[in-house]
């Protein structure tokens, strides 16, 4: 029996379901552990303000070490780049749709001083950049507690992850999807991450048999670059990338919070040199401008 662990959001038990539905059809009995974390019991501030990695793992990661579970299944883009001495990334799954979505009205029928609702910087930044002129109003909660707070009238729209609203069955709740070259979507977004001790032990082989070799090339891209920008989950920036004809192509940026200033670079190159190609794609986002950027963020928080 393989104990799963897993924050107790409807969105994270519907992860963890699924890779127990998963791992299941393999042969294997799993059951769910739920385990609340720092990022859960912080309601009320914004997480840019909070400042600390891995606020959505901490606790898991603790739990696995401990022995007390045999896998954890994250959000990959809650994952802080530097994964704990003793654990590893066993596997990542095939990904959902990975670009971010608006959901009331369409960015184009937003009239000026719209109240847009969103928990992430990165998106905050980059809503700043396309309207100016627009409200851009912190919300925390999770996916139904923001989508009861748009209903209730608090905002005229929310941006949250498609993934998470296709995987609740909310899909029919997208206004507009946005194209990644319009909002660059978070590294790994829409991924999931299944985390195991280093071991190479039963849990670990298991785990491994969910790997989708596409999927974890296109994050293992996405993450260098956020390792090379200092590896920070909650930073104004984003990643995204993606493969065609055996070719690896990476789009990234980095944007000031209020939107004024947008560094963004692309580059492409063999799949097998992911890890290359987003560590040398980070360092020329520092390079045109981005370090400056992220001092005065980091200056801040």
């Amino acid at each position: 029996m393989l104990t799963i662990g897993s924050r107790g959001s409807q969105l994270a038990l519907w992860q963890a379901h699924w890779i127990q539905a998963r791992l299941e059809a393999l042969g294997e009995q799993c059951r769910i552990e739920i385990i609340k974390t720092t990022g859960d019991k912080i309601t009320d501030i914004a997480l840019s303000q909070v400042g600390s990695k891995g606020l959505f793992t901490k606790e898991i990661e603790e739990a696995l070490l401990a022995g007390e579970i045999d896998l954890a299944v994250h959000s990959l883009k809650d994952m802080p780049t530097d994964l704990p001495a003793g654990l590893t990334l066993a596997a990542v799954p095939e990904r959902e749709d990975p670009r971010d979505a608006l959901i009331g009205r369409a960015l184009a029928e937003l009239p000026a001083g719209a109240r847009v609702g969103t928990g992430s910087l990165r998106r905050a930044a980059q809503l700043r950049a396309l309207r100016p002129d627009l409200r851009i109003e912190d919300i925390r909660g999770n996916v139904d507690t923001r989508l009861r707070k748009l209903d209730e009238g608090r905002y005229d729209a929310i941006v949250l992850a498609s993934a998470g609203l296709r995987r609740l069955g909310w899909q029919n709740r997208i206004t507009e999807l946005f194209d990644p070259g319009i909002m660059c979507p978070a590294v790994g977004q829409g991924a999931l991450a299944v985390e195991t001790r280093d071991d190479g032990g039963a849990a670990f082989q298991i785990a491994r048999r969910l790997e989708h070799a596409e999927t974890r090339a296109a994050v293992t891209a996405e993450r260098a670059v956020l390792a090379a920008l200092g590896g920070g989950c909650q930073a104004p920036m984003g990643a995204h990338a993606f493969i065609a004809n055996e070719t690896l192509s990476i789009l990234a940026l980095i944007v000031s919070p209020d939107g004024a200033r947008v560094v963004r670079k692309e580059a492409q190159g063999p799949v097998a040199e992911a890890a290359a190609l987003g560590h040398a794609l980070g360092e020329k986002l520092l390079a045109a401008g981005g370090k400056q950027i992220l001092d005065a963020v980091y200056a801040k928080s």
